[in-house]
């Protein structure tokens, strides 16, 4: 135990030998690494600055990328269904058109029907009334010979 005392109070008394002419020197060198370190420092946040910078452009590019592709993408998706629905409508005016054409052939016909039955009715009650005259006439015929007949 003396012993390691002993060697205690040596390495004591050396450090405080040695400490001033450590503290003299120590100061040059401290300042030289520090400023080496400062420097140091200085350069790696620029460098890391820089790289931040340059991370956040190329986000942006690709996110405008992104954001351009999405709306050619968009754009294109809205002109398809323009023209889907373009094309739809020609379809359903095609059919329209085509549905109206019959609608006025079938009426035309249904006119021409109409008229030729009125004028088959016409055409039978001037039969008739003709008929009549006829039965009129030759009955009055009849009464005149039957007349000229109980004359003579």
């Amino acid at each position: 135990m003396k012993r390691t005392l002993l060697s205690a109070l040596t390495v004591l008394v050396a450090s405080a030998a040695i400490a001033p002419i450590a503290a003299a020197a120590e100061p040059a060198s401290f300042n030289i690494q520090s400023a080496r370190l400062e420097a140091l420092d200085a350069r790696t946040k620029n460098s890391v600055h820089k790289l931040r910078l340059d991370h956040l452009n190329n986000q942006s590019k690709a996110i405008e990328d992104i954001q351009a592709t999405r709306l050619d993408a968009l754009d294109a998706r809205t002109k398809a269904v323009d023209n889907i629905q373009e094309a739809r409508l020609d379809a359903l005016d095609a059919r329209t058109k085509n549905s109206v054409h019959k609608l006025r052939l079938e009426h035309l016909n249904n006119q021409s029907k109409a008229v030729e039955d009125i004028q088959a009715a016409r055409l039978e009650a001037l039969d008739a009334r003709t008929k009549a005259v006829d039965n009129i006439q030759e009955a009055r015929l009849d009464a005149l010979d039957a007349r000229t007949k109980s004359i003579r």
